[in-house]
């Protein structure tokens, strides 16, 4: 989710710049929320307002099971349809081997990536290899944008979908079971280290609604336990929702602030523009952390670049508390609210 929301300020750039160029996304089943409201294929409209069409790849799934018929005959079927869509340009944004090899099977004249990508032997699918300058991940996306137009593409609002029923939905948690103005929490994250406690995300819960604040705990299907923890924490003082990916749109659409680690929905908050306060602890939030919006980064200053999926919190994260974050918070607030 992260690595996709990194890409699109610089494909909605291209999308301003150019509006009559045909542009698609091929992106994992559980990620088109990103790009369409539900099933929708009416393009350049509020439920799918960046692509014009979405090319379903369920990479991961063929992974698991990659000579199996069922496999091989999808793999076939998405081939086919991304060579007869007849692109002229594939970009890879992600850097990785497997969406370099997807990017391959477009057949488009030109196939275009990081001369440093994030794997290394991505780099021998690319047909043209773009040097990027910009420390940030999402500068070095729009680098390799720039560079299909030769010009130096605008700074723009990301362009993320709008859902009718996810609007009601939100309309309805709000109307029911919380107050506004309403703060974000996710404690979830890719793996062990990066996942500040949820003890101390109970305390800045209970702090904030003490403050007058609704609070909102974010959970993804395999986070319910999690999130049931943080609200536990917090002696009641937040709810938590199970949203789905555009609910999740909608959700921070009509927050104050979000308060996550290096995770999705931190990059969702800020891609929405809304403001964050990041925990971060392995990974380095000057390459991916928030960016574009009024942010407050926490970051011991010892935390070393690791992303080994241990399972432990990193050291460095354990020294931030509830009462920095707290502050974090406090001091966006007034300035949103």
């Amino acid at each position: 989710m992260g690595d996709i929301l990194h890409s699109i300020p610089g494909a909605s750039a291209l999308r301003q710049a150019h509006p009559d160029w045909v542009l698609s996304w091929a992106v994992e089943p559980r990620w088109q929320g990103l790009f369409r409201a539900g099933s929708e294929t009416q393009f350049r409209g509020d439920a799918m307002p960046l692509v014009d069409q979405v090319h379903i790849v369920n990479a991961k799934g063929w992974a698991r099971r990659p000579l199996h018929p069922a496999t091989l005959k999808e793999i076939a079927s998405v081939r086919r349809e991304l060579r007869e869509a007849r692109y002229d340009v594939c970009v890879d944004l992600q850097g990785a081997v497997r969406s370099a090899l997807i990017g391959r099977s477009v057949g488009a004249a030109r196939m275009i990536g990081e001369a440093e990508p994030r794997e290394d032997a991505a780099k021998w699918f690319f047909s043209e290899r773009i040097k990027t300058a910009g420390r940030h991940v999402i500068e070095q996306s729009t680098e390799v944008l720039n560079a299909i137009v030769g010009e130096r593409l605008p700074t723009t609002p990301s362009l993320l979908p709008r859902d009718a029923a996810a609007e009601a939905w939100v309309a309805s948690l709000l109307s029911d079971r919380v107050k506004a103005p309403f703060v974000v929490i996710n404690p979830g994250a890719g793996w062990g280290a990066k996942r500040w406690p949820v003890d101390r995300y109970g305390a800045v819960a209970k702090g904030l609604s003490a403050l007058g604040f609704g609070m909102v705990v974010n959970a993804g299907p395999e986070e319910v336990d999690l999130a049931r923890e943080v609200v536990a924490a917090s002696d009641g003082t937040a709810i938590f929702a199970v949203p789905s990916l555009v609910e999740l749109i909608a959700l921070m659409r009509r927050s104050s602030l979000t308060i996550a680690g290096d995770t999705g929905p931190l990059h969702l908050a800020c891609a929405l523009g809304k403001p964050v306060v990041g925990i971060f602890g392995p990974t380095d939030p000057a390459r991916n952390g928030p960016y574009g919006c009024d942010f407050r980064v926490l970051r011991h200053p010892e935390s070393k670049r690791d992303h080994s999926r241990r399972r432990e919190p990193e050291a460095g994260l354990l020294t931030i508390t509830p009462e920095e974050v707290l502050g974090a918070a406090v001091e966006l607030l007034e300035g949103h609210t």
